[in-house]
């Protein structure tokens, strides 16, 4: 039994959709409820959790594998494997800024606000730049609006929020998707299960 958490909501529904083109029976999956485990074909046991509880779950080997965004593999920074890009659930960190407003030619101390401080400090420390962070909860666009902040790091799709609220991509930090993790212990334990596992899922990314 391969045990495989899944992140709940877009990137749950996109892996289920790609075992199904793989020809998983996926059928107890309709109508789960509230389920949080869910057995398919007596080979896998699906676990439906939160983004950084899968990483956590794979981290202790409670699941062999898991499908997370590469957000939450960067913030959390954990002992865990990359082992394959999904291609689905893009998306980009990025920093953003009012408009007219360019922290990187500011002369003044700047403050960053942002869900993510890990992924923040180690951007800005890779560009020698000494910046405050302040951690946000809720929608980090309010922090330059309120003078919290001069910018902000965020995740960014279309930047419709961005625009909406007065602000503008500045600078791309980096790419996101969803990804397969893998705990290390269980690459070498379960290798073959996680090798079809694999290339059950590269087959219905390449139909």
């Amino acid at each position: 039994m391969l045990n495989i958490a899944l992140t709940k909501g877009r990137l749950e529904d996109r892996t289920i959709e790609l075992l199904k083109k793989a020809g998983v029976d996926c059928s107890p999956l309709l109508n789960k409820g509230r389920k949080l485990i869910i057995t398919l074909e007596d080979k896998y046991s699906i676990i439906f959790a939160k983004a950084n509880d899968v990483i956590t779950y794979v981290e202790y080997g409670v699941s062999d594998v898991g499908v997370v965004g590469k957000d939450t593999i960067l913030e959390m920074n954990r002992p865990i494997y990359e082992i394959m890009d999904l291609n689905f659930g893009k998306c980009s960190f990025a920093v953003a800024a009012p408009h007219n407003v360019n922290i990187f030619t500011l002369d003044k101390s700047t403050t960053i606000a942002t869900k993510y401080p890990n992924v923040t400090r180690s951007y800005f420390e890779s560009l020698n730049m000494d910046v405050d962070i302040v951690k946000i909860e809720g929608s980090v666009e309010l922090a330059p609006i309120l003078k919290l902040a001069d910018a902000i790091v965020d995740i960014v799709e279309t930047g419709k929020t961005l625009k909406e609220n007065g602000l503008e991509v500045i600078r791309k930090i980096t790419d996101i998707s969803a990804r397969l993790v893998v705990n290390p212990v269980s690459l070498k334990l379960k290798a073959a299960e996680i090798d079809l596992f694999s290339k059950l899922l590269t087959s219905s990314i390449t139909k």
